[in-house]
């Protein structure tokens, strides 16, 4: 079953959700309109006497690639949505400007006095690709506030401990003890390994923490010498090195080498933003409640609910029993609102094209979600997606499956205004 409905009242105040067979009634019956389509909103026509609210609890997951958001009320969890960020767009816009800059500033022009003396940075200054994460959260707390009544919210403050990661023979009683004791390198782990054996990439199996090369041969514990095998490859290797072990499989051998030395900046990511987000979470006014990335799994896995984002967060701080409702949870992907570009680029900082600063073509704007069914001609059928406009009134129409070119405007329905955002289910 899908998400449940908002519904608004005649004044755009947030009622109970409903489940999709009742909104689907009111609809069918012209008893309501629908507000808004990602998420699907519905809004009465008809004024009602007050009616009691219940609060709801939105729980976050916070991740650097992508957030989980969870809806919960009661003990049942009633939407779900798992926010995609754009971080490492932005990280390559703004190196491909900067570069672009140094090259035409270099190419026989003025001198211009450097500036990087000159600024100062605000206390709690994030890089823009970082801040963009905490923005686009707080963006959809904001968004789901307006339609539904949140009473609370549940943060995971998840702390990637990344001197524990490098180095795990770190002694004191907070890595010794405690019931959630080794849930936090092991679940790093399990996300850098992608949830599969290093070895012959068997998946939904027990995982067990390998040493790539064995602490008899001179091996450490530092993470990047783990990794996660099932139990007949952990055995069949055994101390052996990793080489002599793979040397049948030299693209694994390298790719394994490879991934083991990546970098820690997804976690880094999380560290840098936590404490910035909590904080912007405070001053929307709402009891903020909070918990460990240990916990969350903890949870998850008393519970025997299956990992992903949007069930991390649903798993998020205390939880004794929980019934997940929704099956289907709203994938939103952040785009972005295009740029200020005056005219398009080569890879060499030239100018190469004119952009026109007209947006809106035939009441339709580049971003907009349509439905364009086709009746005639080489392309006849039904499109949805979003809609890349022209001034001739020739769109684009970029879908799941595809983009599909030369469709008439004439055909096109508006389904979603644009936002910045693309949604799936």
């Amino acid at each position: 079953m899908s998400n449940f409905v908002f519904v608004l009242d005649t004044d755009k105040r947030p009622l109970d959700p409903v489940h999709p067979g009742t909104a689907r009634h009111l609809l069918n019956a012209g008893k309501a309109a629908v507000f808004r389509r990602y998420p699907f909103a519905i809004i009465l026509k008809q004024a009602r006497p007050d009616v009691p609210v219940q609060d709801l609890e939105l729980k976050l997951d916070p991740g650097s690639k992508t957030t989980g958001i969870a809806i919960k009320q009661s003990n049942k969890i009633i939407f779900g949505a798992e926010l995609q960020h754009r971080g490492q767009q932005i990280k390559d816009a703004l190196l491909s400007r900067r570069q672009s800059r140094r090259s035409r500033r270099n190419r026989q022009t003025r001198y211009r006095k450097a500036r990087f003396l000159n600024r100062t940075r605000p206390i709690g200054w994030l890089a823009p690709s970082l801040q963009h994460r905490v923005d686009t959260i707080l963006i959809w707390v904001n968004r789901l506030r307006k339609l539904a009544p949140i009473g609370s919210i549940a943060q995971e403050l998840v702390r990637f401990d990344l001197q524990l990661m490098q180095n795990p023979e770190i002694s004191g009683v907070e890595y010794q003890q405690g019931e959630l004791q080794g849930y936090e390198v092991r679940e790093f782990l399990l996300e850098k390994w992608g949830r599969q054996c290093a070895y012959c990439d068997a998946k939904n199996i027990p995982l067990e923490v390998e040493h790539i090369q064995p602490r008899s041969r001179g091996g450490s514990d530092r993470v990047s010498n783990l990794t996660l095998a099932c139990h007949e490859c952990n055995q069949t290797k055994g101390n052996q090195d990793v080489r002599d072990f793979l040397s049948g499989k030299p693209e694994l051998l390298n790719r394994l080498l490879k991934q083991a030395k990546s970098p820690l900046k997804d976690a880094a990511a999380v560290n840098s933003t936590r404490g910035a987000l909590f904080n912007a979470l405070k001053a929307t006014g709402l009891p903020v409640k909070t918990g460990t990335g240990g916990q969350t799994k903890f949870n998850r896995t008393r519970l025997e609910i299956p990992k992903s984002h949007w069930l991390d967060a649903a798993c998020v701080g205390p939880v004794d029993s929980l019934e997940v409702l929704s099956s289907k949870p709203l994938l939103i992907v952040a785009k972005g609102h295009g740029t200020r570009k005056m005219c398009g680029t080569n890879r060499f900082g030239f100018p190469i094209r004119h952009k026109s600063r007209v947006q809106i073509h035939k009441g339709f704007q580049t971003g907009d979600i349509v439905k364009a069914t086709v009746m005639a001609g080489q392309k006849i059928g039904s499109y949805m997606g979003r809609v890349l406009c022209r001034a001739s009134g020739s769109f684009d129409i970029v879908t799941q499956s595809g983009r599909v070119a030369g469709i008439n405007h004439k055909y096109c329905k508006p389904i979603h205004k644009k936002d910045g955002y693309a949604y799936a289910l």
